[in-house]
């Protein structure tokens, strides 16, 4: 791995960071363009990159280093070009869970969802939610939504 490079391979990164114009929320994005082969390592890379995120937001680091955000919400985006695999999203929702205590936001958003204009492929569908537009597709507590970029 080379020393800037982005994605979720490199924890030591903010892939995008920057203040959402319609929210006010800081949004610091990562990236995972591969696709969810549901091995260990890429979800142990998943979970580091969520650490050195919420390590950044809640021990002042990010205030430290941008004060002109002190004091708005903060909004954690993973954007992926595949959806999660079933193993991905359960530690999804154990990570948005954790957030949520602290008072950030996660939210998933997806280039290629495979389930056309409504979403089936993810395991809340599959446990008989109905199915949703893609801009209101979740899964249990993660909000999922499709990237057309």
């Amino acid at each position: 791995m080379k020393e800037g490079q982005t994605g979720i391979s490199n924890s030591s990164v903010i892939d995008v960071f920057g203040v959402d114009r319609k929210t006010g929320e800081v949004l610091l994005v990562m990236k995972e363009p591969r696709p969810w082969d549901g091995g260990h390592e890429q979800l142990h890379e998943l979970q580091e990159k969520f650490n050195a995120y919420a390590s950044f937001i809640l021990d002042g680091e990010m205030t430290e280093a941008h004060p002109e955000v002190a004091g708005r919400r903060a909004r954690i985006e993973l954007r992926c070009d595949h959806m999660p695999s079933e193993e991905a999203v359960a530690l999804l929702e154990a990570i948005h869970e954790q957030l949520e205590l602290q008072a950030v936001k996660l939210e998933v958003v997806v280039k290629h969802l495979e389930g056309g204009d409504h979403c089936g492929c993810h395991p809340a569908q599959r446990r008989g939610i109905p199915a949703v537009p893609l801009q209101a597709c979740a899964a249990e507590s993660v909000t999922f939504a499709r990237r057309d970029d």
